[in-house]
């Protein structure tokens, strides 16, 4: 109980109402980000430094760092101030806090990465800069330069501080691609141009302009750009350049020739890319262009040594860091001796690969793709690290959830394709297959269908089938006029909208059959079809108005205007709970809600200091309306006051997009010019309501009714004669109960009340369903799914009825080998490895060779197989080192996983599990980071999955066995740690008490929920649970009770000091915390007096 203990002091410590003084922060809070992928358009948009490397976006520049406890990279920050498209990014030689960056509207800027703040910036930089580098010879210069130059120095400190002009770069007849000083001779500098040529400089020497084209292309005026560039760091001459089309070459810059020409395998091979491995001196890596080939070179050889294809796409730049330090373990091995006896140990050299003359150094590849896919390749392990495949790279216009599952996200951007993303793993699916030009709005077909409408710039609009993966409809009615926003109807899914620069709103069926032609005066931006009358939809001008019309007529012309914004209008939307209530959002940077029945604006909300594009209407509460803007912000609105609840201001450019689906209604995703989808938990906003479930409150306290609703009962009751008679009794339903000002938060949506239908069915405990219906309607993605599955599994569900996607999440260890064992029958191919014997065998391996084949028909095995270890064919030794003795063979076999786990291979897996050493397999996967690994190897081994080899003990094999058991459990346990701490680490506190809910360790599953602030699904979770969670769920509720009090928005106020109370009454022993309540609970005595008589 220790983890209660700590809890507990830190409750208690810490003053009662000390947080009122602290709390003033966002409400709103991002629990997901979909990182943007590297742009294409610039070179120099990948740098690194130490443990630390960076790409640019469009906007953008995203910093991993190792984490070194885990060994992985991991997102550091998101450095965002530029305005204009970034074009070229350099890490400080001398600092590795500080790098540069410029972009397309000439600034520059030095941002220090540990503080992620801007230090310095140079707004007018004389040009853009295509290229910079930090000059090596002095620690706080900055060089730059324009595609014609000339190459800018700039001083940032210190007496000489300003912007100088290289005295002799400058002039140049082809346009600059890159430069490169080098990293010795102080003040040396190389340039690529754009025809091929270089230009050389160095103080004291002559200066070399438009050099060394590749020979093909002298007398010609032919064009053969230099894409990549790098000195050589063991030579204060030599130059390795590439030509897009003419290969690699390996120059003098000293006496102006070719040393070394490199072959391709591959006329149609053209390299984008190349790198220097530092730590394999005379190796360097190219990356291809047209496909993901990455090639390793050696300089003393013309041709590649080795090449992956590691994608389809081509790459776009390259950088080598040096791998990660890896754990190191304590294998206590005896001291090898230099001499080789027939008993003593041989000395074996390290495992070759096939190409054992230029075996490459572990070493991990930093790979940006013409996609804008970012992936760190360890080329020793010749793997991913990790591999953001598929991510935009330029704004992104929009985002909608598919409408039959919210897992799935599709998103439209400036770059010509639409993604569908995987929310709960943040990874893409499926992608459109692009060069569509622009795409400014997309819409899902209704229901299940797999198919999603997008709008284009310049080629019409398209219906693409994401399971065929093709575009199934094309629609070309507005001829080559953008189209802005394109409408699938939520009721009928044979009718698509879509509005265009035209001046037209069109709708039509998806065979194309047009139905109505609606002509307004100037450009149409946006449209939206109601969500409680199919055949109304609602359109936004540019002359300023909103307009309405009802397509069941053949009438083109609007049921309604509604005029009063100042500038144009962009996107409209309809409130699915309040019928004939829409809102509109304008460039005057006002939000007005309009009530088609009263014919009226009836509310303008004022607070964006920029253009309106996002606009969403919360799904279950029906005053809550969501902004986005171009001044960077996400704002929150109560619409019944027009009082802004909430500004975000996480997004680092303009936000367009905005949605939720209605199965899981606080869970908002936004997009932005940034090129990021961050998704927001909105919970935080209707924290009284949440505690109304806790606290098993009435249904008049969760789910209140809307216009929507009680018209619909009215209708009911008038048409059998009803009305009348229930009105003289009092028992009409009031009409918008749930928006009048002042009330409460209360469910209105139809989760909510499918969720009391379903309840209101049941029998026997009532309240665990109803908790966790909730929780998992109002908890974000990323785990608690999993979390509720778990607690099934540990409260005696039958297996049966476990979801079918159990088995992809954190699953019970009861289940985790069957699961794992069945996926493994599953697959029909196994790849074997090969052991290689390299290039060439020499002399004197021979000879040891001819000795090992004579020890062995003497009968000498043990001879034999020291002398195979020590040629490295450890497979001969280990073949036939049973015929010594078992004890010989294990000891071999744990002498081979030693040097294998020294050398980081995998190989080492079957040689720990033949001789039983599960622990120092756990450990190893658990000093890589693969912590699923190790929880699987230690089930497997608790489950007596293991062989063991070990002598029998005195008291007999079973106390033995009893013994590997318990530590077979430890392991368990430790790697259930390690992983657990993981996810908390990483921010998924759900998935971290997953884990230990896993091996029904509920206790610390609690204590993570409490820990990462999931208050009110640790109440939930303990509540269902019953007894083993009871102490934990009692703190939780002491401290949702204090968090009650401690909201700065709604305190004093009689509900929350009332739900405060309530939670506390929950808890044993709770006279002093209600003593406390009573105490600091501010109010007129008849408040306090009610408080008092309430606990």
């Amino acid at each position: 109980m220790a983890w209660m203990t700590y809890i507990s002091h830190w409750f208690e410590q810490d003053d009662w109402y000390e947080g009122l003084q602290r709390v003033n922060m966002s409400q709103v809070r991002q629990v997901g980000l979909l990182a943007a992928g590297c742009q294409p358009w610039n070179r120099d948009v990948c740098a690194a430094s130490g443990d630390r490397f960076a790409y640019c976006a469009t906007l953008a520049i995203y910093v991993y760092q190792l984490d070194h406890h885990y060994n992985e990279f991991k997102l550091h920050a998101i450095m965002s101030e530029h305005k204009k498209t970034i074009t070229a990014l350099s890490w400080c030689p001398h600092n590795p806090d500080l790098f540069a960056s410029g972009s397309a509207d000439n600034l520059v800027i030095i941002w220090n990465v540990a503080e992620q703040k801007v230090i310095a910036k140079l707004d007018n930089a004389k040009g853009t800069p295509a290229s910079l580098s930090w000059c090596w010879n002095a620690g706080d210069a900055l060089a730059f330069a324009s595609h014609r130059g000339p190459l800018f120095i700039w001083t940032i400190s210190g007496p000489d501080s300003g912007v100088t002009v290289h005295k002799d770069a400058h002039s140049f007849l082809s346009d600059i691609c890159m430069f490169r000083w080098h990293t010795q001779k102080k003040g040396k500098v190389a340039f690529g141009h754009i025809d091929g040529s270089l230009s050389i400089f160095q103080p004291g020497n002559k200066s070399q302009k438009h050099v060394l084209r590749p020979d093909s292309l002298e007398g010609t005026d032919e064009e053969d750009p230099v894409s990549a560039l790098e000195w050589d760091p063991l030579s204060t001459d030599y130059l390795l350049v590439a030509n897009l089309h003419h290969g690699i070459r390996l120059v003098d810059s000293e006496s102006l020739c070719c040393i070394t020409t490199f072959s391709f395998p591959s006329a149609a091979a053209s390299v984008q890319c190349l790198a220097w491995v530092p730590s394999a001196p005379g190796m360097f890596i190219t990356g291809d262009s047209q496909v993901g080939v990455l090639r390793i070179w050696n300089v003393s050889r013309t041709t590649p040594v080795d090449n992956f294809k590691l994608k389809k796409t081509g790459f776009h730049c390259l950088h080598v860091l040096n791998s990660p330090p890896r754990k190191k373990f304590s294998n206590q091995s005896p001291t090898k001796n230099h001499y080789t006896s027939s008993t003593s140990e041989a000395v074996p050299p390290p495992t070759l690969t096939q190409n054992q003359a230029f075996s490459l150094p572990p070493g991990h590849a930093v790979c940006c793709f013409l996609d804008g896919g970012v992936g760190l390749y360890d080329m020793g392990a010749k793997k991913w690290d990790f591999l953001r495949d598929l991510g935009h790279v330029e704004t992104i216009f929009d985002c909608k959830f598919k409408p039959d599952n919210p897992n799935l996200l599709a998103t439209a951007s400036f770059d010509g394709t639409i993604k569908v993303w995987d929310i709960n793993t943040l990874t893409a699916v499926y992608t459109s297959p692009g060069n569509e030009g622009v795409i400014y709005s997309l819409s899902w077909a209704p229901g299940d269908l797999n198919c999603i409408a997008g709008a284009t710039s310049r080629n019409g609009a398209f219906i693409w089938d994401i399971k065929k993966g093709k575009m199934v409809q094309r629609f070309n009615e507005h001829g080559k006029n953008g189209i802005f926003c394109i409408a699938w109807s939520h009721k009928d899914s044979k009718r698509i909208a879509t509005c265009s620069g035209d001046g037209y709103c069109i709708i039509r069926t998806i065979d194309g059959k047009i139905l109505h032609k609606y002509r307004h005066p100037a450009a149409v931006f946006g449209c939206d079809w109601s969500q409680n009358n199919k055949d109304m939809i609602a359109t936004g001008c540019e002359d300023k108005n909103v307009r309405v019309y009802y397509v069941a007529t053949s009438s083109d012309q609007p049921l309604k205007v509604f005029s009063g914004h100042t500038e144009k209008v962009f996107h409209v939307r309809w409130s699915p709970l309040r019928e004939g209530t829409l809102c509109s959002g304008s460039d005057d940077g006002s939000v007005r809600i309009w009530d088609y029945t009263q014919d009226a604006c009836i509310n303008i909300l004022s607070g964006h200091t920029a253009p309106v594009r996002g606009l969403m209407w919360n799904t279950e509460i029906p005053y809550l309306l969501i902004s986005g803007s171009w001044d960077y912000t996400i704002k929150v609105w109560d619409t019944r006051e027009g009082i802004c609840l909430d500004t975000v201001c996480d997004h680092g450019a303009d936000v367009y997009g905005l949605t939720c689906h209605p199965r899981r209604p606080f869970t908002m995703a936004s997009c932005s010019r940034d090129s990021t989808v961050r998704l927001w938990s909105l919970t935080p906003l209707i924290t009284p309501l949440q505690i109304n479930i806790l606290a098993d409150r009435s249904w008049e306290e969760i789910i209140g009714n809307t216009g929507v609703e009680t018209l619909h009962v009215l209708d009911l009751l008038s048409k059998y004669g009803l009305i009348s008679a229930l009105s003289l009794l009092g028992c009409i339903p009031s009409p918008d109960s749930a928006i009048e000002p002042g009330a409460p938060p209360l469910l209105c949506g139809k989760v909510s009340r499918d969720i009391r239908q379903e309840i209101e069915k049941l029998s026997g405990n009532l309240r665990v369903k109803k908790l966790r219906w909730f929780s998992e309607c109002l908890s974000p993605p990323g785990g608690s799914d999993n979390l509720w599955n778990l607690v099934a599994v540990i409260k005696g569900q039958d297996d049966s009825l476990l979801p079918q996607n159990y088995c992809k999440g954190i699953m019970h260890l009861k289940h985790l080998i069957k699961f794992r064992t069945s996926e493994a029958q599953e697959l029909t191919t196994v790849k074997m490895s090969k052991f290689g014997g390299g290039i060439g065998v020499p002399t004197k391996e021979e000879r040891l060779k001819e000795a090992a084949q004579i020890h062995l028909r003497l009968g000498q095995v043990q001879r034999y197989c020291e002398l195979m270890v020590e040629l490295g064919e450890w497979d001969k030794a280990l073949s036939v080192a049973p015929s010594v003795s078992v004890k010989y063979w294990k000891k071999l076999m744990q002498r081979r996983a030693d040097q294998l786990i020294q050398e980081d291979k995998d190989d080492v897996i079957p040689y720990c599990i033949a001789i039983g050493d599960v622990k120092k397999l756990v450990h190893f996967f658990m000093s890589r980071g693969q912590l699923k690994e190790a929880l699987l190897v230690a089930q497997a081994a608790c489950e007596g999955n293991m062989q063991t080899f070990h002598v029998s003990t005195p008291k007999g094999p079973s106390f033995s066995d009893d013994i590997y058991k318990e530590d077979f459990n430890e392991l368990l346990q430790e790697a259930c740690r390690e992983l657990a701490e993981w996810y908390f680490q990483d921010g998924r506190a759900v998935l971290a008490a997953c884990c230990h809910l896993a091996v029904d360790n509920i206790e610390l599953a609690m204590a993570y929920l409490i820990r990462g602030n999931e208050l009110e699904l640790a109440v939930c979770v303990g509540t269902v649970l019953g007894e083993p969670a009871a102490p934990a769920t009692h703190c939780a509720l002491e401290l949702l009770a204090r968090k009650c009090m401690m909201t700065p928005a709604c305190f004093p106020s009689v509900g929350y000091r009332d739900l405060a109370a309530d939670l506390l009454l929950m808890t044993p022993d709770s006279e002093l915390q209600l003593v406390k309540l009573c105490a600091f609970c501010p109010g007129c005595t008849e408040e306090i007096s009610d408080l008092h008589q309430k606990i």
